[in-house]
């Protein structure tokens, strides 16, 4: 007798559906074979499935059992295949008999030894690929209940071990399903608040800025002038996260198995800050099965590099089309898949390998072809992306030692959000949420500028040479600043404080 499980493959931030067939027959007594492109994980679900079914007291089939995973051609990883691939051999037993719609119900899991099951990585895109599928149960381990239940109008049963689900199965001892819990999103946890900043007001400016329209930016400056301090604040003034940004970037985690124990979802913007010894794939994403990396895991939040100029050419050189575009495309020999990345930047870096060429107080002792070699770590393309480019001067003794502190995160988050509110308004019939995501035709038609601001522009890019890029980033960021004001109209004070952001050097 044969018989057909449903289960399901996460491909990128997706799933596909997978059958489980499983057969009894003729051949070596006590053989077990499982075809369909399986990984090394998966095969060695051979030994986990069986003990699994012998310790939850059911007996294993002598006969020779074969296990096919199909579509054949689509390639099968991890253990959660291991729950799936066990009732489809109790099915094909008759161990399990009272299933009434095998193909309205999904299951996935890995098993232990003796039975239970362990939580898998990847489950809402499993979850939502099998709702949109017309699956209306899917049989879950218990820790990844609550994170598939955020997939509406699909019934989620938590499953402890194998004993219990075939107890439900047979309607002896029936398992309540999941109930979705509600999710709190103000309560995001800070980092750093903005009034433990003493003194650099042009730079948390530059920082309001850059939150409320999801801008680039560059601090330049000497060890220890506080620029990694501000980047941690920059968290502390983000809106607060919306429903559909939370389950995006809980796809994400749940891919990449950084979701936290028993959290279900994202509930506050990501700040990643990963060392400058990073590799490329660690960074972008990639490996044998590309997964996603720091940028992606930083969607819809902040990626900071610490030591920027530390960071190997190549490795930045990474980064272009990602600050461009808002997606990474990975390709390997096992197919091409795409991950979200629109993140805002925030990198801090020394002005020298020494750090003091811009320092009033110290000296610098690098030669002219060190800093040359230094600043050529950073090539122009990247510079060209980055839209707010900030000095940050050494703190004077005055400003460290004085007590009242300066404006706090939630004074400053209330005009970000009202900002971001401008923006949703104004992009509710596009593609766009920020003003850094418009495209050259959107600027054209958003960013309206009065008579006297053409002119201020026009001479800027002839005398600063701009390029094409850097003249539309500059519209996108007196955008911004014209919408902290509530202006409608860009106006020339908006233009010029966006100049003073380009890089003295283009």
């Amino acid at each position: 007798m044969s018989s057909k499980i449903l289960s399901a493959a996460v491909v990128g931030l997706d799933a596909e559906i997978v059958e489980v067939e499983a057969d009894t027959g003729p051949g070596q007594l006590g053989a077990f074979a499982i075809v369909g492109l399986p990984d090394m994980s998966v095969s060695e679900s051979k030994e986990r499935v069986r003990l699994a079914v012998i310790n939850s007291g059911f007996k294993f089939p002598q006969r020779k059992v074969t296990v096919n995973l199909a579509p054949a051609d689509l390639k099968k990883q991890g253990p959660s295949y291991d729950l799936p691939i066990a009732i489809s051999i109790m099915v094909a037993t008759n161990r399990i008999h009272s299933l009434i719609d095998l193909e309205k119900i999904m299951f996935v899991g890995e098993l232990a030894l003796n039975g239970s099951l362990r939580p898998i990585n990847g489950i809402l895109p499993i979850a939502i690929a099998a709702r949109d599928k017309g699956i209306k149960t899917l049989f879950v381990p218990t820790e990844n209940a609550q994170e598939a239940k955020l997939a509406k109008n699909i019934e989620i049963i938590p499953v402890k071990n194998l004993l219990e689900l075939v107890e439900h199965l047979h309607e002896t001892q029936k398992i309540e399903a999941t109930i979705e819990k509600e999710m709190d999103f103000a309560n995001a946890p800070v980092l750093a608040d903005m009034s433990h900043i003493r003194g650099q007001e042009h730079v948390k400016r530059a920082m309001e800025i850059a939150a409320a329209g999801a801008h680039n930016m560059l601090m330049n400056g000497p060890p220890g002038s506080g620029k990694t301090l501000i980047a941690r604040t920059f968290a502390s003034i983000l809106p607060n996260i919306t429903l559909e940004e939370a389950l995006e970037l809980t796809k994400i985690y749940s891919v990449a198995g950084e979701l936290e124990s028993g959290a279900s979802l994202i509930t506050s913007r990501p700040f990643r800050s990963p060392h400058h010894t990073a590799s490329g794939a660690a960074l972008v994403g990639g490996g044998a099965w590309p997964r996603p990396g720091e940028i992606s895991l930083a969607h819809r939040g902040v990626l900071f590099l610490d030591e920027f100029a530390e960071f190997p050419r190549q490795i930045l050189e990474n980064l272009r089309q990602p600050l461009e575009d808002g997606i990474i495309h990975i390709s390997r020999a096992a197919g091409s898949l795409k991950f979200p990345a629109k993140f805002v930047l925030i990198a801090a870096m020394n002005p020298c390998p020494c750090g003091y060429e811009t320092d009033e107080e110290r000296n610098c002792i690098c030669s002219p072809f060190q800093i040359m070699n230094y600043k050529k770590k950073i090539s122009g393309p990247i510079i060209d992306r980055i839209d707010l480019h900030i000095e940050v001067p050494r703190i004077k003794f005055e400003k460290l030692t004085s007590v009242g502190g300066g404006e706090g995160s939630q004074a400053i988050k209330e005009r970000v959000q009202k900002a971001r509110d401008i923006q949703h308004e104004r992009f509710k019939d596009s593609p766009f949420i920020t003003n850094s995501e418009m495209s050259s035709e959107a600027v054209k038609q958003f960013c309206e500028l009065e008579g006297d601001s053409i002119g201020l522009l026009k001479n800027a890019v002839n005398q600063m040479h701009l390029s094409a890029r850097a003249y539309f980033r500059i519209l996108k960021l007196a955008r911004t600043i014209a919408d902290l004001t509530e202006e409608k109209k860009i106006a020339t004070s908006h233009i010029a404080e966006a100049l003073q952001y380009r890089p003295k050097v283009e």
